[in-house]
């Protein structure tokens, strides 16, 4: 009895959470692994079939309770007029997510590349068709991995559409890298003249970046460490005094 109320519950805590998957706070994921570390790239490469499994499944039981609740209630995190057509919805493709320390970002001489970590976290787009409709947030704890929240329609179009001009056939040059204390969303992009970076809708928000170009669409310039780095310490540390 007590599994099926775990299994029954799931969805319902999912839709009560899926609010977490939208915004950015102040506090991230505990960080795991340096970037840097072969045998985190390693570790991250296994994980990321078991967290993919994670997402499918826990996709498939939030489609079925939804289906059974019959309508969408206020804040739905998938970009559907009718939550029936989640029936042909599926995770697509998905990015490990890395974050970098603030005292580090503050601080560090070394290349963001280098700085950041692993947080134990993946994020997948939710497709309808070719379409993206979300992003599903899966984490992992002592081995097992779950959704955490949907949401993120407006990140998941924006995600798709600069992954589909930055990255290769596999997308392996590509990670996504969230600056909590900056309120920022990054793709890393990895360049035959090496590491830049695409911010993402989070990013071009919260900081003063070229946001669109002359017909209005969100740029797809990638932007350089050096041109990118003293916005993001300005956001932390404006955001850190803030809370203190």
């Amino acid at each position: 009895m007590q599994a099926q109320q775990r299994q029954h519950g799931k969805p319902r805590a999912l839709l009560a959470a899926w609010a977490l998957g939208l915004g950015l706070g102040l506090a991230g994921p505990q960080a795991l692994a340096q970037a840097g570390d072969p045998g985190a790239a390693r570790l991250a490469a296994t994980q990321h079939s078991s967290a993919l499994a994670a997402a499918q499944r826990d996709l498939s039981q939030f489609i079925n309770h939804q289906l059974q609740r019959g309508s969408a209630p206020e804040g739905f995190p998938f970009d559907v007029q009718d939550p029936r057509a989640l029936k042909e919805a599926r995770i697509g493709y998905g990015f490990p997510v890395y974050t970098i320390d603030p005292d580090q970002l503050l601080n560090g001489r070394g290349k963001m590349k280098d700085m950041a970590r692993h947080a134990n976290q993946w994020r997948f787009v939710v497709l309808l068709g070719d379409r993206p409709i979300g992003l599903a947030t899966v984490e992992g704890q002592q081995g097992r991995f779950e959704t955490v929240a949907y949401g993120g329609a407006v990140l998941s179009k924006d995600l798709d559409a600069l992954a589909g001009v930055h990255g290769n056939a596999d997308r392996s040059n590509l990670r996504l890298l969230r600056i909590y204390q900056a309120r920022s969303d990054l793709l890393e992009v990895e360049t035959a003249g090496g590491t830049r970076f695409a911010p993402l809708f989070s990013a071009r928000a919260s900081l003063p970046l070229q946001r669109a170009d002359a017909f209005g669409r969100p740029t797809a310039v990638l932007a350089d460490e050096a041109a990118l780095l003293p916005a993001l310490r300005a956001a932390v540390k404006r955001n850190l005094d803030e809370h203190r």
